[in-house]
């Protein structure tokens, strides 16, 4: 069974440049405290790395 990471926006996109919002919006993250769950691969990971200052995530 393929492991999940679930992802919680717990910071606000204002003020953020435009690369870090739409790698939030990629993610599916929409408003702050929406959580969403991924299968963890390297590309979702990196995401979550490259916004990690805006998400909480944690593996289920």
């Amino acid at each position: 069974m393929a492991k999940k990471v679930k992802v919680t926006l717990v910071k606000s996109t204002i003020g953020q440049k435009p690369a870090k919002r739409a790698t939030v919006k990629a993610l599916g993250l929409k408003k702050i405290n929406s959580v969403v769950e991924h299968e963890v691969n390297d590309a979702i990971m990196g995401m979550i790395t490259s916004v990690s200052h805006l998400v909480k995530f944690e593996e289920i």
